[in-house]
């Protein structure tokens, strides 16, 4: 990627979620729902948000997780339709890096999406909030480094609900928080970020 020693204030985040039917796209789960907030210096300058058709009936465990419905998603596009709408949302692979809370779990669905719908997915450069939260904040701070618990704790006034544009707005505040963490470990610029996201965590995973 170019443009990697941009200060952090320069570089247009994405933070996004995903709502979807299982917990893996190998087991036939798909997507149902993206949420997704766009930040340039600490400020929101776009958000993205739609249900989308899995094709298939929701089990009553995620209608219950979640509170959407088969009826909610009866008439939502599918995700063939959102993919491009929604990577151009995401903007320019050379100036956007995702972010994600458990950025693997969300990167496999859309990653799975856009193979089976012959997209190529553009290689953003992609930071987990989750996995930095553990290298930043030690247990004395936070039992664990889930987005219900570290939302509260860096002040979010969105309360993860297991709804995708909620659980972003979240995770923004959460990002933010861990930029202001990451000062005393020196890191300022994009570059420094993407070095240190492949530092081993303090803590294990919780």
């Amino acid at each position: 990627m170019s443009g990697r020693s941009r200060l952090l204030i320069d570089v247009p985040f994405v933070v996004f979620d995903l709502e979807t039917s299982g917990a893996a796209p190998s087991t036939g789960a798909a997507v149902t729902e993206i949420g997704a907030v766009k930040v340039l210096g600490g400020e929101i300058i776009g958000e993205f948000q739609s249900f989308v058709n899995p094709g298939h009936y929701l089990s009553d465990f995620i209608t219950s997780l979640t509170g959407i419905t088969d009826a909610m998603l009866v008439d939502a596009p599918d995700i063939d339709h959102i993919l491009p709408t929604f990577i151009d949302f995401l903007g320019p692979v050379h100036e956007t890096v995702l972010v994600a809370h458990n950025a693997p779990f969300d990167m496999s669905f859309m990653k799975a999406a856009a193979d089976a719908h012959s997209y190529i997915w553009p290689e953003y450069a992609v930071i987990d909030t989750a996995r930095i939260a553990r290298y930043v904040l030690d247990r004395d701070e936070v039992p664990n480094c889930k987005l219900s618990t570290l939302a509260p704790f860096f002040g979010s006034p969105t309360s993860p609900n297991h709804r995708a544009l909620d659980d972003a707005r979240a995770t923004v505040d959460v990002l933010h928080g861990i930029f202001e963490r990451l000062g005393s470990h020196n890191v300022t610029t994009l570059e420094e970020l993407l070095k240190f996201k492949r530092k081993r965590p303090r803590r294990p995973i919780d």
